[in-house]
């Protein structure tokens, strides 16, 4: 249950630097060149991306942006929804009004028609009008086996929607703050999937920007207590977003870490064969997609856990 063998992928038509989103977001950086050259290169990112999943026999559904409306971040879809085993599909309240654009009911209908069973469609999109945010599987980092959401709270996590969810889907939260240094600040870390992975039997956690000694403990000992075998990184790792990954397996049940080749060079040596014991590594070059989004591998990854008709 913890790895999905079916992902969704939204090659992007309109990629850019997202101003509403680059506020909270200190991991986006802008750049010179021209738009079409930005948005081409981040097209060939993504075609390179799915190419190396698609070699290692993973089901990559690759589902093309719409030119209209423009649509900066198309590319990470895991913010505006998930999908679960008892054929829910959840979607999610965004933080930025442009993201909102994201949310497409043809990619459900898309899902129903390859042969996916969607027995519920649950909007939490309501929470936006009072300004409650949770951004999918990039404000959560779930432990599906063991039924735990791992979320650190910030202008993109509210508490409110996330035990809302918490309660619907029947998991347990387990909640903190993570903070990072910006520009001599010191900031909340926007999305838990920045800092954190859960796998199957490995988690990797950045466990130095959780400033509360009591929040670290608790983190640490859940991941324990639920057979983890715990890889921390430190938050120089986290910001070549080595914390940013996902399990994926494949139609043979072999699984994979899939991590971007910046998280991959951030990595020492004994970090890479503790994942290798366990996964092989899958990591593609996107750093345009990085640079501009703000966002690495795992964001770019839906996971569809949906049952087969």
């Amino acid at each position: 249950m913890q790895s999905s063998q079916t992902i969704v992928m939204i090659r992007p038509a309109n990629f850019g630097f997202n101003t509403d989103t680059a506020e909270n977001n200190i991991y986006q950086q802008r750049d010179e060149r021209a738009p079409e050259e930005i948005r081409e290169l981040a097209r060939k990112e993504f075609d390179g991306f799915v190419a190396l999943l698609r070699d290692q026999g993973v089901n990559v559904v690759v589902v093309e942006d719409t030119e209209k409306p423009v649509k900066t971040d198309a590319v990470f879809p895991n913010n505006w929804f998930s999908t679960h085993p008892d054929g829910k599909i959840i979607l999610y309240p965004m933080f930025s009004p442009n993201r909102r654009l994201e949310r497409r009911k043809d990619l459900i209908e898309l899902l129903m028609n390859s042969g996916f069973q969607v027995k519920e469609i649950i909007d939490l999109s309501f929470f936006e009008q009072d300004g409650q945010y949770l951004e999918g599987t990039g404000s959560m980092v779930m432990d599906h086996d063991q039924k735990i959401i791992y979320a650190c709270l910030s202008e993109r996590t509210h508490p409110v929607p996330l035990d809302y969810l918490s309660k619907l889907i029947g998991y347990k939260v387990i909640a903190f703050d993570a903070v990072q240094e910006a520009g001599g600040k010191v900031v909340p870390i926007y999305h838990t999937n920045v800092m954190m992975h859960v796998g199957s039997d490995l988690a990797v956690v950045c466990l130095e920007s959780i400033n509360k000694a009591s929040d670290k403990l608790k983190v640490q000992q859940s991941l324990t207590q639920s057979g983890k075998k715990v890889i921390p990184i430190t938050a120089k790792q986290k910001f070549h977003f080595a914390g940013n990954m996902l399990e994926v397996c494949n139609d043979g049940g072999e699984k994979f870490t899939v991590m971007s080749q910046a998280a991959y060079d951030s990595l020492n040596v004994g970090q890479i064969q503790l994942i290798e014991k366990y996964t092989t590594i899958i990591s593609p070059q996107i750093p345009t997609i990085e640079k501009l989004g703000g966002g690495s591998a795992r964001c770019m990854l839906a996971e569809i856990f949906l049952p087969r008709i």
